[in-house]
């Protein structure tokens, strides 16, 4: 058998330089990227259902109090004439608390706060506005409130290593409609996140997100549902950290192609059943945007 010629030199080093690359870029992504999700961290979709997109496209969310409630939605034609008329054209998604307090949050175009909405288990409505804080942002695109009550999460828009927390407006009894609802702590994530639409309690310490982020850069994939495990339960006294996973990529289907945007975020605990709004591109958000269910499983 003959023998094959000796590579050269030159080709040696730039096979060893590219592999050297490789392998430094590979390490990089694994060390950015979040860890993958264990098989029990699985979520099945079972099913879907029409979202509406002026009532029914920003946000949803289960209410226990009282009995036998429907679910509640947030959309443009939710907003009432008397909050957008003053200003608070944009509402995000909601929650409601397990004792009945139900939460809204809004903004504005521009200015140096954001209001949240609040019916409390009797019916009644309030108002709390909260002045921004140095280098917070304006957008209020969620909140998720604690299984205890007390406490809210709230998000900001783009890519962000944080959540806010504030207490509950309504069920804390440090709050009132007539002063500013402050920030009281912040969760410290681990792995950044971008565009973050909606998160909801699955426990004290365990939070479900739906994310809008339509590069895929940080957890290789676009849209994706994101699970943040707390190193404690938010208080109003000192930070916690948030350790954060990719679950999967939300559904992304439509009769029209083009960029979907997933949208608000629910758990049922009384079913172990997960929604989440993803909106259609184009045309088809009148026709087929989407609330998508899905078990545990």
């Amino acid at each position: 058998m003959p023998l094959r010629p000796a590579r050269p030199r030159r080709h040696v080093v730039r096979t060893v330089r590219t592999a050297f690359v490789a392998l430094a870029t590979a390490t990089a992504v694994a060390l950015f990227a979040a860890p993958p999700a264990s098989a029990a961290d699985t979520w099945t979709e079972v099913g879907s259902d029409r979202a509406d997109p002026l009532t029914e496209s920003q946000g949803l969310t289960s209410v226990e109090v009282p009995a036998n409630s429907a679910n509640r939605y947030t959309g443009i034609g939710t907003i009432p004439l008397s909050v957008s008329t003053r200003g608070w054209n944009h509402v995000g998604d909601p929650d409601a608390s397990y004792d009945g307090y139900y939460v809204e949050p809004y903004q504005s175009d521009s200015g140096t706060s954001k209001m949240y909405r609040v019916q409390t288990p009797g019916g009644t409505w309030a108002e709390y506005v909260h002045a921004l804080g140095s280098g917070e942002a304006l957008n209020n695109s969620w909140v998720a409130v604690t299984p205890n009550s007390q406490w809210m999460l709230s998000g900001e828009w783009g890519t962000m290593t944080r959540f806010l927390v504030f207490p509950t407006p309504g069920a804390n009894a440090s709050t009132s409609p007539s002063a500013n609802l402050p920030q009281v702590s912040t969760i410290r994530l681990d792995h950044a996140v971008r565009d973050v639409q909606g998160c909801d309690f699955t426990g004290p310490t365990t939070l479900l997100c739906s994310s809008d982020d339509p590069a895929g850069t940080l957890f290789g994939i676009t849209k994706p549902l994101l699970r943040i495990d707390l190193s404690a339960e938010p208080n109003g006294t000192s930070d916690v950290t948030g350790h954060v996973t990719a679950l999967r990529q939300l559904p992304l289907r439509s009769s029209c192609s083009g960029t979907f945007e997933a949208e608000g975020i629910d758990y049922d605990r009384r079913t172990g059943t997960l929604r989440v709004i993803v909106v259609s591109p184009g045309f088809c958000v009148l026709t087929d945007s989407k609330t998508y269910r899905f078990t545990k499983g």
